[in-house]
């Protein structure tokens, strides 16, 4: 049943990431679940989902770490490898969950890399960051304030790579609009309608998904184009400048 409720709540926050759980606790009432704020508030504790100045937040910032200023305040996004970013989402499964974080450059929505984990350690997010920097460098990378990205561990690969470190202010809901749109897709078209039963059946599907996504999805805001096609066409046209 919990599995089942956290399904319904994970589907929920994509359209009203400002429920807190009295809200999501009224809407799961109104379909017909008889459930309290207590469980609802542990479900959503359990899948780190929590309404925060009407923004979405699976991490979990820890005061000890540095936090970095927001650096991309009115400034226009203009070409591949500019700004890149990070975020971590809850996937739900029929036999439980995981958590998948995925690197987007702003400019293509070229999905440069994810990873899955069963926790919220920050070796996934490691991963992930190692696996993007093959494709080069961006300016900017940003993210949230969770202790992942936070962690000495994580900013010392973009320090060592001058990349400029920018964390979204708390309460910005637009801060990382491009990839928590990316969320949204990946759970409509590919999550959802594959109910998948196991780890195994999970990464070989979001593979699927990853490389479509990249290579075959055309994207309106992108005069549709795909964003391979938006990140190595500006790529090529870059090379040929210089």
């Amino acid at each position: 049943m919990n599995l089942a409720l956290m399904r319904l709540i994970d589907e929920q926050y994509l359209k009203t990431p400002f429920y807190g759980y009295p809200k999501m606790t009224k809407h799961l009432r109104q379909q017909g679940y008889w459930v309290n704020p207590k469980r609802i508030s542990r479900l959503m504790r359990i899948m780190g989902l929590q309404a925060v100045g009407f923004k979405r937040r699976i991490t979990r910032s820890n005061p000890d770490h540095k936090v970095y200023p927001y650096l991309l305040r009115n400034v226009p996004i203009i070409r591949a490898n500019q700004v890149w970013s990070a975020d971590i989402t809850y996937v739900p499964m029929n036999s439980g969950f995981m958590y998948l974080v995925a690197i987007l450059d702003w400019f293509s929505r070229y999905v440069l890399s994810w990873q899955i984990s069963n926790t919220l350690d920050n070796i996934f997010c490691i991963n992930a960051l190692e696996e993007a920097l093959k494709y080069g460098q961006p300016e900017i990378f940003n993210t949230d304030q969770g202790v992942q990205f936070t962690s000495c561990s994580f900013t010392e690969h973009l320090e060592s790579a001058a990349v400029k470190i920018s964390m979204d202010g708390r309460g910005r809901v637009f801060d990382n609009i491009f990839i928590e749109r990316l969320w949204r897709t990946v759970k409509y078209e590919d999550i959802y309608l594959k109910n998948y039963d196991t780890v195994t059946e999970l990464d070989q599907g979001l593979e699927n998904y990853f490389l479509f996504y990249n290579n075959e999805r055309f994207h309106q805001s992108l005069d549709y184009r795909t964003p391979v096609q938006v990140y190595y066409d500006f790529q090529r046209t870059t090379d040929s400048d210089g």
